[in-house]
């Protein structure tokens, strides 16, 4: 059964790349354009074996949305951040976060990745 990847990025684009990268390698991919998007499909749907987070997003950015899904009664997914912020090193794992790819990144980074934390 293939994993399922939300894709957590306002930038449509993108959004709509990294979901056909995922599907084109196996992965079922949700989306979600910002952090209050991706709690509802949280809420409404089945899980997903990874969520992909961007940080910079609209209505409710990626470190509220760790907060809140960090603070829910449900376990939380493994979480990969992508951002293009400078964050530094060990951010990730001080938020809680399984892993960080910094923007640009290639699709083998992303494969990697995603092989890391889903394996």
């Amino acid at each position: 059964m293939a994993k399922t990847i939300m894709v957590v990025e306002d930038n449509a684009f993108t959004r709509q790349r990294l979901a056909d990268i995922l599907r084109r390698h196996g992965y079922d991919a949700v989306d979600a354009a910002d952090g209050i998007e991706a709690l509802d499909r949280l809420d409404t749907g089945p899980p997903p074996d990874l969520i992909l987070l961007d940080l910079v997003l609209p209505r409710l950015d990626g470190w509220r949305f760790l907060e809140r899904l960090q603070a829910a009664p449900r376990p939380a997914p493994p979480v990969i951040v992508s951002t293009g912020t400078d964050i530094g090193e060990g951010w990730a794992d001080s938020h809680g976060c399984t892993g960080m790819l910094l923007k640009p990144f290639e699709e083998p980074e992303l494969l990697y990745e995603l092989r890391r934390v889903l394996d």
